[in-house]
């Protein structure tokens, strides 16, 4: 015999119609994915370092969480936006940081390039 769940304005209820708070304890217990908890990194670099890379990336709306995070990641790093998806700023972008980009599937999303003279 199959238990039927008895719900009311989206809140689960017993039989007399009350509140069944002992199913949403339960949900308590669901372990949250890696990407709504994103680390946040911090440059290693000078102020004054040359900006000789070139990061270009194109992260789609549906990730749009990752897209703002990685924003504020590359002003960590005191990189300068050039459009809303070409930033330049000193090079190499930190190993950690790269290696964790990896691990939440962004390391596909974006490509970069040394540049012959600093940025201005």
């Amino acid at each position: 015999m199959v238990e039927r769940k008895l719900r009311y304005k989206g809140m689960s209820v017993n039989l007399f119609g009350l509140p069944d708070f002992s199913v949403s304890k339960s949900k308590k217990n669901i372990p949250v994915s890696k990407r709504e908890y994103l680390c946040s990194f911090y440059s290693n670099f000078k102020k004054d370092a040359s900006k000789n890379l070139l990061l270009i990336y194109d992260i789609p709306e549906a990730r749009k969480k990752e897209r703002d995070w990685f924003r504020r990641q590359l002003r960590n790093f005191d990189f300068i936006m050039i459009q809303r998806s070409v930033w330049v700023g000193p090079s190499p972008l930190p190993k950690d940081f790269l290696d964790y980009l990896k691990r939440i599937g962004l390391q596909k999303e974006f490509k970069t390039f040394n540049l012959a003279k600093s940025y201005a």
